[in-house]
């Protein structure tokens, strides 16, 4: 029968361990060394034999065995000569020391209690461990250490010594030079044991902490130099406190890169690494939070930094704290703003009413609880006295509750009583007569004085609901207000007058019985009398008669309880009256009204994303065109900030509309291409790449299947968005990117080429995509072929019936719009055929007439013989579009800017363009009266209407070939059905055309005195453009290599565009007053060259001054921080210097010794140089790659002899330059820090060759190594995280670097911590991805060091 494994061991072993007792017992008869060697090797061999005969799974289990009867013993003899042996069979190769000293370490009886067991334990481990592979002594560390933190911090002295053998262990393991394991593995495990701010245990004392320090210039690598926290100042109107040097700017879309984003639960940067990074980056970073958060429009970019998700609730503390904070701010600034007053609030009102919205958000979406947030205020505000904001607070709390107290339990809002208390104690009631005669006529804001009445009413009605009673009675102090609200309430004739009726709304809206009486009288007041009708533009158009708007003071003045009442009564009415398929039109004041409200973000579910999902669907499906067609213009004329994401789904409606039989109407047709050309055309750069990659599974969905112009335009849109981002930059190809089956579905849908002039302004991937999808073009020979030989048959047919149907059937050639031209031209008029014709092509299908018309007038006017025949050409064209109302201006210059003509045909397009814009009266005549006789602020405006009609009675729109019928012989009758128009007419349809004609002119360098004079006669327009700040960016950034050398035209530019709206904006809003004084300087023998104080002023400009606050609700960017950037990019590229020295001015602000730039505060100018830079062109950005080349030819990092100081110390800023002891090379490298910070992926994806092919051959000594190690480390997170190839090609180029010092020095001093750098990369990033590559910079590299680790961590 065969003995079991614990009963041979013990054979063996116990045989031995009796012959030590008998010694033991007669020790006088002492054993010799030979014999105590003879008894080892009796021990092994018995042992080896047995351990042959030993299964490989068995190995293991046989040493646990061992290791628990050695510490069985008691006699430290006998566990003396139990570890020699199986130290021997280690060192024999019989036992695996790996297998050895995991059993000892895990053993339960390795007690510290048991000195002597601990010390001999831990002195064989000391022995053998050198033998464990380094993945092995990785492993053994940690319940190394793990045994070593049960150690008591008090513990008699006497035995410290037998403790000290666990130190000399972790010791050796430590030693570089022992080169056990990669020290960048010895660091995670200390990291996780002993994290930030914890000690190590008193047993190790400096030895993890000096360990740890040795990892600090690593961590430093990684980490960005500026620092992290510190206070800076009001740079680009921005208040900031507390806050993070590098910060973002907020925009509408949200859209963020990596470098912003938090844990969600410490506010921390997420660090790679269990590095010593520096104690500022393990701080919570509540200053950029709290500073994201107070921007307007900011809640999505909020939820993106957090990674906050709305579809999974989750309640956020740290982002409830920071939005008390805020409040408690408002209340301070309220408190000690100058001016202040209780009912206007102030420019505090501006934060009060953004605090309103990012409340209502975050707690209706369970981000922050509203019981929470309501105790913590009370805690903050206790005692403080402030007084001032009490009311704006109140109002702020009002918002939320009156919307959600329904839905929610009454216990959620009772901690607002708390509240109460700290208000009650202080306020101030309004005396009742002034309350009457005084603040509701005039102060809408004084409807916040009785948000807490408001309150408490609210909260009794849900206690009346719950049958239950509120158990604190209304406060003496509120008790007149409560009353005067009863007494407004038996009034039943309110008046519009005053504010009455927004305090009743508030008051009562969750009782029903109360609340239909003021709502009632807001909904009548803007639905109009039923019998009331008025008439809008066109013919047998009617409305109902209310014309003036709730004004926004008014809105504004209710809660948004209130706002969703009224917003969901106007589109029930709206889907009502599109079920009735009404014959009137909504009244003005309702449709002005509906726009207002859309523009608050607290009631986006039934406002923006209603109007969207549901409104819009519902009209459609009811067929009700007249109704479509005010929704569209609503959206084209009276919508802001509407987010990326609803707008592409309107585009997207739009395509699907353009489908429908119904929609080939004249009217309809132009208002879907036309808000279809605005929504592409207006799309931001940072918004087009995360919008359409949504529909990369079916791109079909916002690609229009028939107009060659709109899939144009939006090719336009890509090259421009591409070029502004760099998203191609680095790139050769589309292969691979996220817009290749965009543009392989336009061609297949549209299939069309772009003229040389165009083409050459796309990024280079886009070129060569259309360069190799070439589309056969019909020459103009074979054109004026076909056109001759139509207008032979339209002379030579009779049958009326016959030639309707020949030039009217789908798939006939496009070409009657040139069939009627050649009738003008020959016959001066047009028969009653050719207006049937017109009328049963149809809206859609005339489209393509037009464009070939658009060729074939190229052709004509290319071929004309000049001087009378000229004239009459030009006369014929601008009869169809003025006299016969064949055509619309808009479509007509929008089809001859998009075709692509080459040379001489380009020139003449540009040419036809000139004329039809500016030589007849016609179109300059409604430019000019429309310009001086509106304004754009239509949200201050009560009278838009009566001046719109005014407008189209004088220059009425005809978009049904009015004239045409007017003119043929006989004369025809037609009274077409218009449908409603009640803001649109030619000049604003027009504007986003212009803004495509303005850039086609710039691409061709013949036509610029022709753009100039466009310019001048039409710029005036701009006034009325929704983002004319970003257009002027956008055009300014896509062409500079083309406006390089054109100054004149550039100045002129941006002169027409501002100038434009120099009567609607306060003065210095945009440009400068050194620019406006010099930079509009016309001459050209004088051009104005700007010395270093103009730069450091125009980044120092800061409130107050040019950027006052506003209503960011109504302007072009979000908030002030956007605009400053924007308008200063914009000063910066009109000027008449290249982008080289303006991007080297730039740098010198900082670089350079400054008087207008205080040292303490250098980190924040640092921060707006790279906001600015990286919002500019290549030109202007690259060349701080040439400042850093200079850095590293320096002799301060060419010479070993020029630093006399520690490298990583001196490459520390923040530290240098407190310390007054900061050189050039830190500067630039801090700078550098803070223009990569800034950087998009695309102008980062130029780092890997500016690596390969620019610094490594340059780099040739240790510390330009460590230089540019610290440059490109802190972004290394950031290519991984979104360009994985520039990631793996960084790595590849420094292990290049590193053989090329290598090569280049003696000696390398710094290889600690260059090795665990190039580990943190391997282990962090890279992987195993560049082993190839690298294998043998290592081989040759590090072994030569004896680093004999780093070579296997390759290859393993």
């Amino acid at each position: 029968m065969a003995l079991s494994m614990e009963t041979q061991l013990q054979s063996i072993f116990e045989d031995v361990v009796s012959k030590l007792t008998t010694v033991l017992c007669f020790s006088m008869f002492m054993d010799t060394p030979e014999d105590e060697r003879t008894k080892l090797i009796s021990c092994l061999g018995a042992f080896k034999e047995y351990w042959g005969t030993l299964p490989q799974e068995s190995h293991e289990q046989c040493v646990q065995w061992i290791v628990r009867f050695i510490h069985s013993q008691h006699s430290p003899k006998r566990i003396s000569f139990l570890y020699d042996c199986l130290a021997k069979a280690v060192e024999t190769n019989l036992l695996p020391p790996r297998m050895v000293c995991v059993a000892l370490i895990n053993s339960d009886s390795l007690e510290w209690e048991r000195t002597q067991l601990w010390a001999l334990t831990f002195k064989l481990i000391r022995k053998i461990i050198g033998g464990v592979d380094y993945k092995g002594v990785r492993d053994l560390l940690k319940p190394i250490l793990d045994k070593i933190q049960v150690i008591p911090t008090t513990v008699s002295s006497a035995i410290v010594q037998q403790l000290l053998a666990a130190r000399e262990v972790v010791e050796y393991i430590l030693d570089r030079n022992a080169c056990l394991l990669p020290a960048y593995f010895a660091i995670a495990e200390i990291r996780k044991l002993y994290p930030e701010g914890q000690l190590s245990h008193w047993l190790l004392g400096s030895l993890i902490s000096d360990f740890e320090d040795s990892f600090r210039p690593t961590a430093r690598i990684n980490s960005i130099c500026l620092g992290r926290v510190l206070v800076v100042p009001n740079f680009f109107h921005l208040r900031i406190m507390e806050a993070t040097v590098l910060l973002p700017v907020v925009n509408n879309s949200g859209a963020i890169c990596n470098s912003w984003k938090l844990d969600p639960a410490t506010l921390r940067f997420p660090l790679r690494g269990m590095l010593p990074f520096d104690k500022d980056l393990f701080e919570p970073q509540t200053g950029l939070l709290r500073y994201v958060l107070e921007q307007p429009y900011s809640r999505e970019m909020v939820c993106n930094m957090l990674g906050l998700n709305k579809a999974h609730k989750q309640r956020c503390p740290v982002l409830e704290e920071q939005l008390v904070d805020l409040v408690v701010y408002a209340m301070e600034r309220s408190e000690t703003e100058e001016h202040f007053d209780a009912d206007i609030g102030g420019t505090s009102q501006l934060l009060w009413q953004h605090l309103s919205s990012q409340l209502i958000f975050f707690v209706l979406f369970q981000f922050a609880s509203f019981p929470h947030m309501v105790l913590s205020l009370h805690q903050k505000l206790a005692g403080r006295g402030l007084i001032k904001g009490r009311d704006h607070l109140m109002w702020v709390l009002l918002q939320f509750i009156s919307g959600s107290i329904q839905k929610n339990a009454l216990a959620d809002f009772l901690p607002v009583m708390k509240l109460f208390d700290l208000r009650v104690h202080s306020v101030v009631v309004f005396p009742l007569k002034i309350l009457i005669t005084s603040d509701l006529s005039v102060k809408p804001q004084s409807t916040h004085s009785f948000a807490m009445t408001c309150i408490w009413i609210h909260l009794n009605r849900k206690a009346q609901n719950d049958n239950s009673k509120l158990q604190i009675p209304i406060p003496h102090s509120l008790k007149l207000h409560h009353e005067f609200l009863q007494q407004s309430l038996r009034n039943k004739n309110l008046s519009m007058s005053d504010y009455k009726i927004a305090l009743l709304c508030n008051a009562y809206s969750t009782n029903s019985e109360c609340f239909t009486l003021p709502m009632g009288v807001l909904v009548e007041t803007i639905y109009g009398n039923g019998s009331a009708r008025i008439n809008l533009p066109g013919t047998n158009c009617m409305a109902s008669g209310s014309v003036t708007p709730l004004p926004m003071n008014l809105l504004d003045s209710l809660t948004v309880h209130a706002k969703m009442s009224l917003i969901h009564s106007i589109a029930t009415r709206v889907i009502k009256l599109a079920h009735a398929k009404s014959s009137v039109a909504l009244a003005p004041a309702l449709v002005e009204t509906y726009s207002r409200l859309l523009v608050y973000m607290e009631i986006e579910s039934l406002g923006i994303k209603g109007f969207i999902s549901q409104l819009l669907p519902n009209v459609f499906k009811c067929h009700a065109w007249g109704i479509l067609h005010t929704l569209l213009e609503m959206f084209s004329y009276r919508m802001h900030h509407i987010q990326p994401h609803y707008r592409v789904q309107l585009l997207s409606h739009l395509h699907s509309l353009a489908a429908v039989p119904q929609t080939n109407q004249n009217q309809l047709h132009l208002c879907v291409e036309s808000t279809a050309l605005r929504l592409i055309t207006a799309l931001g750069s940072s918004e087009v790449q995360p919008q359409f990659t949504r529909f990369l599974n079916d791109p079909k969905t916002v690609l229009s299947a028939e107009s060659e112009e709109l899939n144009r335009a939006l090719i336009l849109t890509l090259a421009r968005a591409t070029h502004v981002t760099d998203f191609f930059t680095g790139s050769d190809s589309i292969h691979g990117t996220w817009c290749k089956d965009i543009l392989q579905t336009i061609m297949s849908f549209t299939p069309h080429n772009w003229a040389s002039h165009t083409l050459s302004c796309f990024p280079a991937p886009l070129q060569a995509f259309f360069k190799q999808n070439n589309v056969p073009q019909e020459s103009r020979f074979n054109l004026k072929k076909n056109v001759e030989e139509e207008y032979r048959k339209w002379k030579s047919m009779t049958n009326e019936n016959d030639i309707i149907t020949h030039f009217s059937m789908q798939g006939s050639p496009p070409l009657f719009l040139c069939l009627l031209w050649k009738m003008l031209l020959e016959t001066d008029h047009i028969n009653q055929i050719g207006f049937r014709v017109l009328e049963r092509i149809g809206a859609r299908a005339l489209v393509a007439h037009v464009r070939t018309f658009a060729d074939f007038l190229v052709y004509e006017f290319s071929t004309s013989a000049g001087g009378q025949q000229l004239n009459k050409c030009i006369e014929i064209l601008n009869d169809m579009v003025w006299k016969y109302n064949i055509v619309t201006l808009d479509r007509l210059i929008l089809c001859l800017a998009m075709r692509s003509h080459e040379g001489n045909e380009a020139q003449v397009c540009y040419f036809i363009i000139q004329l039809l814009l500016l030589k007849p009266n016609d179109f300059r005549n409604r430019v000019n009266d429309f310009v001086k006789e509106n304004a754009p602020e239509h949200w201050l405006q009560s009278d838009w209407h009566n001046k719109h009609m005014s407008y189209h009675k004088k220059y009425p729109e005809k978009l049904y070939f009015e004239g045409l019928a007017d003119q043929v012989n006989p004369p025809m009758q037609v009274q077409p059905q218009y449908l409603p128009i009640y803001f649109g007419n030619v000049c604003l349809r027009f504007l986003p055309v212009f803004d495509i004609v303005i850039h086609r002119f710039l691409e061709l360098l013949p036509v610029s005195k022709s753009l100039e004079t466009l310019l001048d006669h039409l710029g005036g327009l701009y006034k009325f453009h929704d983002r004319p700040v970003t257009y002027l960016y956008n055009t300014l950034h896509y062409y500079e290599r083309h406006l390089r050398d054109r100054t004149n035209l550039k100045r002129k530019l941006v002169h027409a565009i501002m100038s434009s709206l120099k009567d609607n904006r306060t003065p210095g809003w945009c440009l400068s007053e050194t620019y406006l004084k010099f930079g509009m300087n016309p001459r050209e023998d004088n051009v104005w060259n700007p010395d270093d104080t103009y730069y450091c002023k125009l980044i120092g400009r800061k409130s107050p001054g040019p950027f006052p606050n506003c209503d960011w609700r109504f302007n072009e960017f979000p908030n002030p921080a956007a605009h400053a950037l924007h308008v200063t990019c914009v000063e910066l590229m009109a000027l008449a210097v290249p982008g080289k020295d303006v991007g080297n001015a730039l740098l010198n602000v900082v670089l350079k010794s400054q008087p207008l730039v205080p040292r303490e505060n250098i980190t924040a100018w640092m921060n707006a140089i790279g906001l600015v830079i990286t919002a500019l062109p290549e030109p202007y950005w690259i060349v701080l790659h040439d400042r850093i080349v200079s850095v590293i030819g320096s002799p301060a990092l060419t010479s070993e002899t020029e630093w006399a100081g520690y490298p990583f110390a001196l490459l520390d800023f923040t530290a240098c330059h407190q310390s007054y002891s900061e050189m050039n090379c830190s500067y630039v490298l801090a700078l550098a820090h803070a223009v990569w910070h800034h950087s998009s992926i695309g102008q980062l994806s130029l780092i890997p060759k500016f690596l390969s092919e620019t610094l490594k051959p340059i780099v040739q000594t240790e510390f330009q190594l460590l230089y540019v190690y610290h440059l490109v480390g802190p972004f290394l997170q950031r290519f991984q995280q979104e360009r994985t190839r520039c990631m793996l090609e960084i790595g590849v180029a420094f292990y290049e670097m590193l053989q090329n010092v290598d090569q280049h020095s003696q000696h390398l001093s710094y290889m600690d911590p260059i090795c665990d750098f190039l580990y943190h990369i391997k282990y962090m990033y890279t992987g195993d991805s560049v082993k190839e590559q690298v294998s043998c910079v290592c081989v040759c590299t590090l072994w030569r060091y004896g680093l004999t680790v780093h070579p296997i961590h390759v290859n393993n």
